[in-house]
């Protein structure tokens, strides 16, 4: 790998990815609705592996930048896209309300949403998004672990969009108002788009893993499953349904699988 066409490359793609945030974050004050930065996550990631694919060439292998830049675009673009559709018309997302219900007395409102809900979300963006970044510097083809990275991705994606498809339906159906969604893949696990977008995010890290430079960058990977299973994610939403009553969901949560996919507990 060039050490230097990296480093540029690298700073390109914080850079894009700061330019998708700030323009959220535009969006954002217009609105007074924060909930939009959701959507940017998916285009942030989108924006860096773009930017890398177009300054990576002529350094690094043709195939493997295109499949690093292909998968992490479909991936962002059906996330963004999902997550627009779901907040059509809803007011602030009760995450972002609590947030910034915290800012500091005195302090601007929208400067503290700026600097906690954007610009901390774009630095985790282009931190977990190195390894793709160092794929597409990698001057090899894809070897076997690259090819299982892309298997493993196909897994991930499977289950969040399997995930999501299957709750919006089941939140369609006004019968089904107030109860827990236990069918399909959230028979097996509590949190299926989660549990998929860890897959997805190890999956792309092993696109670079087949040379020993990317080992360098395992910790994105460590830290995006971090967050989706410790975090910002399965803990704060678990914590609002706690909180929240809604008929039958500390028996779901007894017998469903906090995370990995796992048959259902006897009771």
């Amino acid at each position: 790998m060039n050490a230097a066409a990296f480093a540029t490359g690298a700073a390109a793609a914080a850079a894009a990815v700061l330019a998708v945030m700030l323009a959220a974050f535009a969006v954002g004050v217009r609105t007074g609705r924060h909930r939009g930065v959701d959507v940017a996550w998916g285009l942030a990631f989108t924006a860096a592996a773009l930017t890398g694919c177009a300054l990576s060439a002529g350094y690094g292998d043709g195939g493997r930048r295109a499949l690093a830049t292909a998968l992490v675009t479909v991936w962002g673009l059906r996330l963004a896209a999902h997550l627009w559709w779901r907040a059509r018309g809803l007011p602030e997302d009760p995450r972002y309300a609590r947030m910034l219900a915290k800012a500091p007395a005195g302090a601007p409102r929208t400067r503290y949403a700026l600097r906690i809900v954007y610009l901390l979300q774009a630095a985790l963006v282009w931190f977990v998004a190195l390894p793709v970044l160092a794929a597409q510097y990698l001057p090899d083809p894809p070897g076997p672990t690259a090819w299982a990275g892309a298997a493993l991705w196909a897994v991930g994606l499977f289950f969040e969009a399997v995930g999501d498809a299957q709750l919006a339906r089941f939140k369609a159906d006004p019968a089904h108002r107030g109860r827990v969604m236990d069918r399909g893949l959230w028979r097996y696990t509590r949190h299926p788009n989660y549990f998929g977008d860890a897959c997805v995010w190890w999956g792309l890290f092993l696109l670079a893993a087949d040379h020993p430079i990317g080992w360098a960058f395992v910790g994105s990977p460590l830290l995006m499953t971090w967050l989706l299973a410790f975090g910002s994610g399965k803990p704060m939403l678990e914590r609002h349904l706690t909180t929240t009553p809604r008929p039958g969901w500390p028996e779901y949560a007894a017998r469903t699988s906090p995370f990995l996919p796992l048959p259902p507990r006897r009771r």
